[in-house]
């Protein structure tokens, strides 16, 4: 047990790195805690309603990197790294955004965290899954103009396009299918309040000619 202490240690890393809330320090530049303002969420969504959509873009590259690059780097330092090692770094990278630990584990529902880690986890599968995914967050939000329903469904083409690539390339990695299954399932409990609201008919739908929200 002892060897696996220093990659032990890569996990901690990715976690930390995935706790930095980019949109709560995102929200104090312009001197506002983004917690207190709109939907409460210190995702890029809020932020683009409440400081409009460059920020919501900075927001979410930055939240994306926090999950690409420990997923990228963490592995390549060791030089004879476990196997599962990146599929761990990418479930910690996604739980410190979910539950940061300098925000008191009240973080953000983890969708452009998840498809930065998921990217780089499995080159034979989740690049493509993850563009997938992308493919389908945009077509359902540019026909329904909701962030949520979009992220829910690009949730579960995540883990459906993974196992159609890898029954097509004839070799399943059932770790990294179960990393992506348990990913699917937490952004989904994730967008519980998103889900209620829409079925009170309540969920706010982005405008098509301003941004703003109904």
């Amino acid at each position: 047990m002892r060897e696996y202490w220093p990659e032990l240690l890569g996990v901690i890393a990715a976690y930390l790195c995935g706790s930095i809330p980019f949109g709560y320090l995102l929200g104090r530049i312009k001197g506002i805690d983004i917690r207190k303002k709109g939907s409460g969420n210190i995702g890029a969504t809020n932020l683009t309603r409440v400081l409009g959509r460059p920020w919501g873009v900075a927001c979410f590259i930055l939240d994306f990197l926090k999950g690409l690059v420990p997923v990228l780097i963490i592995p390549w330092l060791y030089t004879h790294s476990h196997p599962l090692l990146p599929v761990a770094v990418a479930g910690a990278a996604i739980a410190g955004h979910i539950w940061p630990v300098f925000l008191w584990f009240r973080g953000g529902k983890g969708v452009a965290t998840s498809l930065g880690a998921l990217v780089a986890v499995h080159p034979q599968s989740t690049p493509l899954a993850v563009l997938a995914a992308a493919v389908t967050w945009g077509i359902v939000f540019l026909f329904t103009r909701y962030v949520s329903v979009a992220s829910l469904a690009a949730a579960v083409a995540l883990p459906v396009t993974a196992a159609v690539i890898m029954l097509a390339n004839g070799r399943f990695n059932w770790v990294v299918l179960g990393l992506l299954a348990a990913v699917a399932v937490v952004l989904i409990l994730r967008h519980r309040s998103n889900i209620r609201r829409l079925r009170q008919g309540s969920e706010l739908r982005f405008e098509k000619k301003t941004g703003g929200t109904a």
